[in-house]
């Protein structure tokens, strides 16, 4: 079994929120330490050398060793809880690891050979990563440290799915056993389309340039009717005035 990281710990005995918040203040952490057979066990890491490894992608899908109490227990992280609005882990779940018994942990998969795809390099097309993990089933000891596709012979419009995935001996896929979903795809650029609230702001002020004309053509058109008023008033009053004159 490869170990990769050895975390500190200490056997927690109080219990409760008042007692994590004075762990907490102390630099210390509280954490699980869950199934392999045996009964939880809360114990406390240490914050500092937390803040070490929660950054390291290895550290979510290795096999790491907690030494509680000077003894070994090897072990798997399979939630680290961090604080909302602070840099700060708040609480860790480790679950125990067993020898001759298949685990389930999820693997980062890493791409290769995007630079020189073909689809990419010479038909100008982009690659869209649909996946960046996924769960696997192996014996500790068959455990990669991740999965790798390599793209460098993508085409436009071409699409790799979970399946392509090469797999290391002794390590299988669940979800492959009823799905076997895109992982990563090449495709020409899309054309930048209009922000919904831009598109909204230029609806609103077509609306109010519409308003804004609309009683100005009304005034057009009414002035355009009075006019002939106008020359038949001038035409009734000049045969009075010649009248006048004889």
């Amino acid at each position: 079994m490869r170990i990769t990281f050895q975390v500190g710990a200490d056997t927690r005995h109080d219990q409760g929120k008042g007692a994590s918040r004075r762990l907490r203040r102390a630099g210390k952490v509280p954490a699980v330490l869950y199934g392999g057979h045996g009964e939880p066990r809360s114990i406390t890491l240490d914050h500092r050398q937390l803040l070490t490894l929660i950054d390291n992608e290895k550290f979510y899908s290795s096999i790491i060793s907690v030494n509680v109490d000077a003894q070994q227990q090897p072990a798997i992280v399979r939630d680290v809880q961090m604080h909302p609005a602070r840099n700060a882990v708040v609480h860790v779940d480790l679950q125990r690891v067993i020898e001759n018994e298949k685990l389930k942990i999820h693997l980062p998969i890493h791409f290769k050979g995007e630079a020189v795809a073909p689809g990419v390099k010479t038909q100008g097309g982009i690659v869209s990563h649909l996946m960046q993990d996924v769960e696997v089933s192996c014996l500790p000891k068959d455990l990669p440290e991740f999965l790798e596709l390599d793209l460098s012979s993508m085409q436009l419009n071409e699409s790799k799915y979970l399946a392509d995935v090469p797999l290391p001996e002794g390590v299988t896929i669940p979800e492959l056993a009823h799905r076997n979903p895109p992982v990563v795809s090449v495709h020409s650029p899309r054309a930048a389309e209009p922000e919904p609230e831009a598109a909204a702001a230029a609806a609103v002020e077509g609306a109010v340039a519409a308003a804004a004309a609309a009683p100005a053509a009304e005034a057009a058109a009414a002035g355009k009717k009075e006019e002939p008023k106008k020359e038949e008033g001038k035409k009734e009053a000049a045969p009075k005035k010649e009248g006048g004159k004889k």
